[in-house]
């Protein structure tokens, strides 16, 4: 059984957020993302579509997080398309060479792609139900930054059946090398 689930679990959580004062509780396990106020991951007391109580385990970060994640992305398939010994960022191991052509390459996609307008993104809401622990959530909201209350209104207006995502589609410009 998913241990999200469990009434056990259930009842720690909400002694936990309980003697928090909120809502919800802090995952600590990306603690630099966290830190950027762009990412949060937290848990939280909510019911399924039948009505019984399970813990959710979300993962919030600010669309322009998303979008640089988008666009990176992109940047990194054209250039393992030009450069086959390139290996993206996030699976770079500590020996790993650094090619200073590629990563530079990876730059001037994104600077393209951002001048030409080319990536948008909007706001969405995945729900994992296959979930290890309770049901996982991940969403990206339009805001600036992520602080306590955007957390708390997001978990009153989901468990509310309220919240509703920006269909609308957003570019966002990074900053490269201090631009």
């Amino acid at each position: 059984m998913n241990p999200g689930f469990d009434a056990g679990e259930i009842a720690q959580l909400k002694k936990e957020c309980e003697e928090e004062g909120q809502n919800y509780v802090l995952v600590l396990d990306e603690q630099e993302l966290s830190d950027s106020g762009e990412y949060f991951q937290f848990q939280f007391i909510g019911k399924t579509e039948d009505g019984k109580e399970v813990i959710y385990d979300a993962a919030i970060f600010t669309l322009e997080l998303h979008y640089n994640s988008m666009i990176l992305d992109e940047a990194e398939k054209r250039v393992g398309a030009i450069h086959k010994d390139f290996v993206p960022i996030e699976q770079r191991g500590g020996d790993y060479v650094i090619n200073p052509k590629a990563d530079e390459l990876i730059e001037e996609f994104i600077m393209e792609m951002e001048d030409d307008d080319e990536m948008k993104v909007s706001e969405f809401l995945n729900i994992d139900k296959d979930f290890e622990f309770g049901i996982g959530l991940e969403v990206a909201i339009n805001v600036e930054e992520i602080f306590p209350e955007v957390i708390e209104d997001f978990i009153k207006e989901f468990n509310a059946g309220t919240f509703e995502l920006d269909k609308d589609r957003y570019s966002f410009k990074q900053d490269i090398a201090g631009e």
